[in-house]
């Protein structure tokens, strides 16, 4: 009797505390986000900010598109902090400036016949310390930024753009030959090959100091980094260790570099916002969430020059010594146009990445689809992963993609390389492996892609317990595993014009199970090298 008493009280408890959350959460505007959600995740609530307002023209402030009004935010920001926050109202005009800081209890609320337009003045935008590419570096002052600040938001439906054209070095390949010509005659300089143009010679001595991954190297003096300050592009939404941010509304395009960039954040939503950049933007990425907790993505579209919605966490030595994972994360309703990858994990995750989950979305012309990639040197493991309800079509490369041997290309330009070999030698496994795992992803539907899917894994740590169920896949070929272990896959349907549908090689323990391809209506024909596997 005392051990069904016991249970009694325990099973009653967990009821009144179910009944709580609900309550709880009846009230609360995204809910919906949190049923069924298969990871624990505080929920996510928008920035308390006073509901005092002040417009930018009470500070001087002229939206002309000449006057230039970085003194103008400045004082407004400065007022509305002294006294204790609120909106700044940001109302119809072209607001040129040079960088803005937000500080604590600020809604930069821009409303939407409104253009807020960066200058083009490199002397506005000092060098400081931050991070890019998951290393700690030094860059130019981002046009919005914010340091350790709480409760802040871009708000109004306006439109924040980062004249990044004036700062991007431009690969003739990606534009016309019509373009290229009036590239040149508007000055700057090439490289040596003629076919990679910069703005100016501080843009072009910062690639030679640099390596593949935008970074420069050996610089120490003042002197020396502000030699090569047009290479040291700002990204145009810069905010470190902020809590309780709100992006919503607005438009953010034509950034220098990344366009979104919260780095240590937590408590995030970034809701019905648009962001943009021309395709051939370089390190155009869309949003770059990086090392934070407790975010929402939601309800936006992306339209971009590289990775669209991007999770990172640091890179090598340094992100491993930070520590700080990227985790709880909802990404839900949003489409991406154009961009190297739709959602995309990586490659700087040496700090790890767990707790996302992914729904509803749209990749419409993205090279990849779902793209986790990273390589031997970054550590971290990537983990808890659901994916689900997703539709892509015209995706150059694969829907799917995982790949441990990414070395700063495109998947588009890694492909037209051609195959990789089967075998790839082994290396002790130790803390800078990366590895990724538990990973589950299901109905899935892509109309037109080069590769079904591709796994591309080492070695010494397999691409491990990946679980992809319900998907329908319309591709030229099948897809290929290597180096996976204890992968899933079911009632997949592959209708591939070339080849077999599966092929593996190198893998362990892999399910194939209630799976089809354009080769036979029932048992597919599965190429394996060095394998286990078991069809069903």
């Amino acid at each position: 009797m005392t051990t069904f008493n016991t249970r009694l009280i325990r099973l009653t408890a967990v009821i009144l505390a179910g009944v709580s959350l609900l309550a709880c959460r009846s009230d609360y505007e995204f809910a919906y986000l949190y049923e069924d959600l298969p990871f624990e995740m505080e929920e996510v609530r928008r920035p308390q900010i006073p509901s005092r307002e002040v417009n930018i023209k009470d500070f001087g402030g002229v939206g002309d598109g000449v006057f230039l009004n970085t003194e103008a935010f400045a004082s407004a920001i400065d007022a509305l902090y002294e006294a204790g926050g609120g909106r700044l109202v940001v109302p119809t005009g072209i607001w040129l400036t040079g960088p803005v800081t937000l500080k604590d209890n600020i809604d930069l609320h821009i409303r939407p016949d409104a253009v807020l337009l960066f200058s083009t003045d490199r002397d506005l935008y000092p060098i400081v310390e931050t991070v890019f590419e998951g290393l700690d570096t030094k860059r130019c002052l981002a046009p919005i930024n914010a340091d350790g600040a709480k409760n802040i938001a871009i708000t109004g439906g306006g439109t924040i753009d980062g004249n990044g054209d004036s700062w991007r070095q431009v690969k003739k390949s990606k534009i016309a030959p019509s373009q290229w010509k009036a590239l040149l005659k508007s000055g700057g300089f090439t490289n040596a090959k003629g076919d990679l143009w910069y703005p100016d010679s501080s843009s072009f001595r910062g690639s030679v100091v640099s390596d593949a991954f935008n970074v420069p190297q050996g610089l120490t003096t003042e002197k020396e980094w502000n030699s090569v300050k047009t290479y040291l592009r700002p990204v145009l939404i810069g905010l470190k260790n902020c809590e309780n941010v709100l992006l919503e509304d607005c438009l953010f395009q034509n950034s220098p570099c990344w366009n979104i960039h919260p780095l240590m954040c937590k408590n995030v939503i970034i809701n019905n916002i648009t962001v943009r950049n021309p395709w051939y933007s370089q390190n155009g990425d869309g949003l770059d969430v990086d090392s934070c907790e407790d975010v929402l993505v939601i309800n936006s579209s992306f339209d971009v020059g590289d990775d669209a919605i991007c999770i990172k966490s640091g890179k090598d030595a340094d992100g491993r010594r930070r520590g700080r994972p990227c985790r709880n994360l909802i990404v839900d309703n949003c489409i991406v146009f154009h961009g190297h990858g739709g959602f995309v994990v990586g490659s700087e995750m040496s700090g790890g990445v767990e707790n996302i989950k992914v729904s509803n979305c749209r990749f419409l012309g993205t090279d990849v689809g779902l793209r986790f990639k990273s390589c031997r040197g970054r550590g971290g493991v990537v983990r808890n992963i659901f994916i689900e309800d997703i539709v892509m079509m015209n995706i150059p490369t694969e829907p799917l993609l995982f790949d441990l041997h990414y070395g700063g290309k495109s998947a588009v330009e890694a492909a037209a390389e051609g195959a990789s070999p089967f075998d790839v030698p082994y290396v002790e496994a130790d803390e800078t492996t990366p590895q990724f795992r538990d990973i589950y992803i299901r109905d899935v539907v892509c109309s037109g892609a080069a590769r079904a899917m591709y796994f591309n894994g080492i070695p010494e740590k397999n691409i491990e317990n990946i679980v992809v169920e319900d998907c329908q896949i319309v591709s030229t070929k099948g897809a290929d595993l290597r180096y996976s272990n204890g992968v899933v896959l079911k009632n997949i349907d592959i209708t591939q014009s070339e080849g077999l549908g599966y092929s593996l090689a190198n893998c362990r323990n892999v399910t194939i199970e209630g799976c089809t391809d354009a080769s036979s209506s029932e048992r597919p024909e599965v190429f394996t090298h060095n394998s286990e596997v078991r069809i069903d």
